[in-house]
C-alpha cells in the first residue's frame, strides 16, 4: 500500500508536466486564454453531477444568461447541442480550450461543467479557475485509481481549491464534509454548507417538492439553487427553471410500460448510487401500495473498482425482490469472474438472484418472466451510453434502444447480431 500510494503521489507530477504544461499551456495560448472570458460553475461529486449542471444550465438560461454547458451526456453553446467527440466527461485541455474559444465567439459568458476526479488529478482542467464549485456527494469510488478513500477526496477538493468565490458542500454527506471542510480550511477557501434541513424560499421549495420525488434530487436541487445565488439569480427564475426541467436521458427515464409494468433506465453504476435508486423505487412502489415486484438488471464495469462489486451485489439483492447480474462493460475481463464476485457476499439472498452473461439476454429474461401490473423493472449501470467494451472494442449498445427492440421485435435496429457477441461473454 505504502509504495501503490507514494506512485499515485508521483504520477501526478507526470501528469502535471505532461497533460499540464506541455498540452495545457500551449492549448490556452493557442486560443487566447478563453477561460478568462467566462464565468466558470464547476460541479463534482460521486453522483448526481449530470443533473445538478444540467439543471443549473437551465436555471442560467431562464434568467436571460448566455450559457454553455459540457457534461456527461452532452455539450451545448447556448441552445445548440455541440458535437464535441467527447469520451470522457473531464476533456483534454486542448480540446476543452478549443471548445471555450467558441463558446467566447458566439458570445457565451457562463460555462457550467461537469468535472471528475481523474479529470482534475490528471491536469485535464489545465487553465480551468471556477468561480463558484459545487460538491454533490462524495463516496468510495474509483478506488481502484485513487487507491484510498482520503486521496479520492483529496483529488476532488483540488478542483474546489480554485474557486475565486466560493466552494459549495454538502453537509448531510458526513463522510466527505469534515475532510472538505479542513482542506479548504487550510487552504483560506470559503465555504457554504447546504442541507435538506434547511428549506429553500417556497416558490423554490415547492416547484423542487413536485418536479422531484427523489431525495437525491432534493439535495442536488438544493445545490444547483446555492450555485445560482452566487450568480444572483432570482428564484422565481429558479423555480420555473426547475418546474420545466424535462429531466436527463437514462436517469430514471421511464423507457416503457409492458403488461402493467414500469421499465426504467438509469445510469446508477456506483454503490452509493445503486442503493439510492433501489430505495427511492422501494419508497415509491410502497408508497402506491403496488403489488407487484421490483426487478433490478445491472452489472459492474471489468478493470474498475473491484471492491464495490460485492457491495452492490448484495444491496440489490436486499432491496429488489429480484436482482439479475450480467454484463456491463466488462472489457478484458471475464463476466463471469465479474458476476462471481458480485455474488460473494449475498447471504441469505442467494435465492433472489439470477445471472446472465449476455446483457440483453438478462433484460429480455426480466421483462418475459417479471412484467406483471405494479412491478418495475430497472436496468441500471449504463444509461444514456451508447456502446459497450467487450476486449477493448467498444460494440453499440444503448439500453433504452434494447428495450424497445425486445418489445418490438419487428423495428430491431439497435442490438448487436450474435456474430457480434459471440465469444465475448466468457465461459461459465
Amino acid at each position: 500500500m505504502f509504495f501503490a500510494i507514494l506512485f499515485y503521489r508521483l504520477k501526478w507530477y507526470v501528469h502535471f508536466l505532461k497533460t499540464g504544461l506541455l498540452r495545457g499551456v500551449p492549448a490556452a495560448r493557442k486560443y487566447a486564454y478563453p477561460a478568462r472570458n467566462l464565468h466558470i460553475l464547476a460541479i463534482t461529486g460521486t453522483d448526481g453531477k449530470t443533473t445538478s449542471t444540467t439543471l443549473l444550465y437551465r436555471i442560467l438560461q431562464q434568467a436571460g444568461k448566455k450559457v454553455a454547458l459540457v457534461s456527461t451526456v452532452a455539450a451545448y453553446i447556448g441552445d445548440e447541442e455541440i458535437d464535441t467527440g467527447f469520451h470522457v466527461t473531464s476533456p483534454s485541455p486542448d480540446d476543452l480550450q478549443k471548445f471555450m474559444r467558441q463558446m467566447v465567439d458566439k458570445g457565451i459568458e457562463y460555462l457550467v461543467l461537469e468535472a471528475t476526479s481523474q479529470g482534475v488529478y490528471q491536469s485535464r482542467l489545465w487553465g480551468i479557475q471556477p468561480e463558484v464549485v459545487g460538491y454533490t456527494n462524495i463516496t468510495p469510488e474509483h478506488l481502484d485509481y485513487h487507491i484510498t478513500y482520503d486521496l479520492y477526496v483529496e483529488a476532488k477538493a483540488e478542483l474546489g481549491k480554485r474557486a475565486t468565490k466560493k466552494v459549495i458542500i454538502n453537509a448531510d454527506d458526513e463522510m466527505s464534509v469534515g475532510k472538505l471542510r479542513r482542506i479548504f480550511k487550510d487552504a483560506h477557501v470559503s465555504v457554504k454548507d447546504y442541507t435538506l434541513q434547511e428549506k429553500l424560499p417556497s416558490v423554490v421549495e415547492k416547484a423542487v417538492r413536485q418536479r422531484f420525488t427523489q431525495t437525491y434530487n432534493w439535495q442536488n436541487a438544493r445545490l444547483v439553487y446555492e450555485m445560482a445565488k452566487q450568480m444572483d439569480i432570482e428564484d422565481e427564475d429558479i423555480a420555473k427553471a426547475v418546474s420545466d426541467f424535462t429531466g436527463i436521458p437514462g436517469r430514471m427515464e421511464k423507457v416503457a410500460e409492458y403488461k402493467g409494468a414500469e421499465i426504467i433506465v438509469d445510469f446508477a453504476h456506483t454503490a452509493n448510487g445503486l442503493l439510492e435508486a433501489l430505495t427511492t423505487l422501494r419508497d415509491r412502489m410502497n408508497k402506491e401500495k403496488r403489488d407487484g415486484q421490483l426487478i433490478a438488471v445491472f452489472g459492474c464495469a471489468g478493470l474498475r473498482d473491484r471492491k464495490k462489486r460485492p457491495i452492490m451485489g448484495r444491496t440489490a439483492a436486499e432491496i429488489a425482490d429480484i436482482a439479475i447480474f450480467t454484463a456491463e462493460d466488462p472489457r478484458t475481463e471475464n463476466v463471469w469472474g465479474i458476476i462471481r464476485q458480485m455474488k460473494s457476499q449475498l447471504t441469505p439472498h442467494h435465492n433472489k438472484v439470477l445471472s446472465f452473461a449476455d446483457r440483453g439476454h438478462a433484460i429480455e429474461y426480466a421483462i418475459e418472466h417479471y412484467a406483471t401490473p405494479g412491478s418495475i423493472i430497472g436496468i441500471f449501470g449504463k444509461g444514456h451510453e451508447h456502446s459497450m467494451c467487450y476486449g477493448t472494442i467498444e460494440y453499440p449498445w444503448n439500453d433504452s434502444a434494447a428495450v424497445l427492440d425486445i418489445l418490438h421485435p419487428d423495428h430491431k435496429k439497435h442490438l448487436p447480431s450474435t456474430a457480434q457477441l459471440k465469444g465475448r461473454h466468457g465461459d461459465q
